[in-house]
């Protein structure tokens, strides 16, 4: 049995993450990419269960993976076209008004449509859901790690903020949230 000596075990990167460095890509939001301020890689937990014991319950792993929600925030630019765009995307999949709001969304607004029919489904069900990849750059801006998210959609848009009495200047930001199937991390 071979040990390693504390040496061995030195990392030869002492490079750190940077929070500025990465880029977003979701293919129904076209015009959201540029706009992203923050985004986060979402935590992952697995249940676990307990064994009974006269004493105190042992832990046992569990079987069941769970993501936790995908967090976005973007910068509104002047027409709200990019807020305008996921705020049709979940009234699209919630139709408040009409069902016809559902079949535009489908058949017209949606950016994915039947275009991924790699996984055999044609009936236009793709369009409610998108590929995501948040791609984390090195500091000097080359991608190491992709982060690959599948059948992504919204579930909630955070209110646009209009404020007279504000005395500095600033863009408004909203957040959205999203959830998935599950992603996987991959390095480049």
């Amino acid at each position: 049995m071979a040990t390693e000596g504390p040496l061995s075990r030195q990392p030869d990167k002492l490079d750190y993450a940077s929070p500025t460095q990465f880029r977003f890509l979701i293919n129904q939001l076209p015009k959201v990419e540029y706009f992203t301020t923050s985004c986060n890689v979402p935590g992952i937990s697995v249940d676990n269960t307990e064994m009974p014991n006269p004493f105190t319950p042992i832990p046992i792993v569990g079987d069941v993976a769970t993501f936790e929600d995908f967090t976005l925030s973007f910068i509104v630019d002047e027409f709200l076209e990019n807020y305008l765009s996921i705020y049709g995307w979940i009234t699209g999949q919630g139709f408040p008004q009409s069902r016809q709001q559902f079949i535009d969304f489908r058949d017209t607004t949606s950016e994915t449509g039947d275009l991924n029919t790699t996984r055999g489904n044609t009936t236009g069900d793709r369009s409610l859901v998108s590929d995501a990849t948040l791609t984390i750059l090195s500091n000097k801006n080359n991608p190491i790690v992709e982060v690959r998210f599948r059948d992504m959609f919204p579930t909630a848009l955070g209110a646009l903020e209009y404020d007279q009495s504000s005395e500095d200047i600033s863009p408004i930001s909203v957040s959205v949230t999203f959830k998935y199937q599950q992603y996987t991390i991959v390095a480049i």
